[in-house]
């Protein structure tokens, strides 16, 4: 199933994708929502952000590639930094470039979307808080990272977390194709099976440190080839499966 988040008339709701037709929810979609009746065009309605999160739990160095890339050690255990709700922004919308960095770089990345409330998960319980899974783009002003040793504001700009276009639910996300196109050329290509800490690990351990709340995110990492853009330049983040995240640069 696919659903999203959408606006049409002014009026933002959840909605089921049935081919090419949206069927509005009373709620998100987690919360067992019913059908109001009301039915639209997908092509006629404006997609946000598939959720809004309350945080977003994001996973560094998690591809043996791209730790190389970077020329670090590979890590005993997730490394974990948060990205705030106000960096969430969804597919045909603008990243802004902002204006104290010289490089923002592009992150394709696998998003898990909680759908059940989840602290210190049994291994039993993990499959049962995920919702869906969506596409998403780590945006990183490269340079701001170097220079505050740290990651906060470097993740944290406003348009620095697209998600998108949509949630799906039932699919396996462990050994999915996941691309990051820019301006046409494939920078990044690998698969999901390459993560040196999969899913359910990640959730069990992030819920040993905080609780996870439905509509929570969780980005799992990006393979190598990771790249710097410029202003007008288009990124597209495709994972099988689940579809394509596009986005150009302000």
């Amino acid at each position: 199933m696919r659903y999203i988040r959408y606006t049409i008339d002014g009026v933002t709701a959840y909605g089921i994708v049935d081919n090419n037709l949206v069927q509005e929810l009373t709620a998100p979609p987690w919360s067992d929502p019913e059908r109001t009746g009301h039915t639209f065009y997908l092509g006629d309605v404006v997609l946000q952000a598939p959720c809004q999160p309350g945080k977003v739990v994001c996973v560094g160095l998690n591809y043996r590639d791209h730790v190389q890339e970077f020329g670090k050690v590979v890590p005993d255990e997730p490394v974990l930094f948060l990205k705030p709700g106000t960096a969430v922004t969804g597919t045909g919308t603008d990243i802004v470039y902002p204006a104290m960095s010289r490089q923002v770089d592009y992150e394709a990345e696998l998003g898990v979307v909680i759908g059940r409330r989840i602290r210190g998960a049994k291994p039993e319980a993990i499959r049962e808080s995920v919702f869906g899974y969506t596409c998403g783009n780590d945006v990183t002003a490269r340079d701001l990272q170097r220079r505050d040793g740290q990651w906060t504001r470097a993740k944290s700009f406003d348009t620095f977390c697209p998600l998108g276009p949509w949630i799906v639910t039932g699919i396996d996300p462990g050994n999915l194709n996941i691309r990051l196109i820019h301006n046409g050329v494939v920078k990044q290509d690998s698969t999901t099976a390459k993560m040196i800490f999969p899913v359910d690990r990640l959730i069990s351990f992030i819920s040993e440190v905080m609780t996870l709340e439905p509509g929570d995110v969780i980005l799992t990492g990006t393979p190598s080839g990771v790249g710097a853009v410029n202003p007008g330049d288009e990124v597209a983040v495709e994972i099988e499966l689940i579809g394509t995240l596009k986005n150009r640069i302000r």
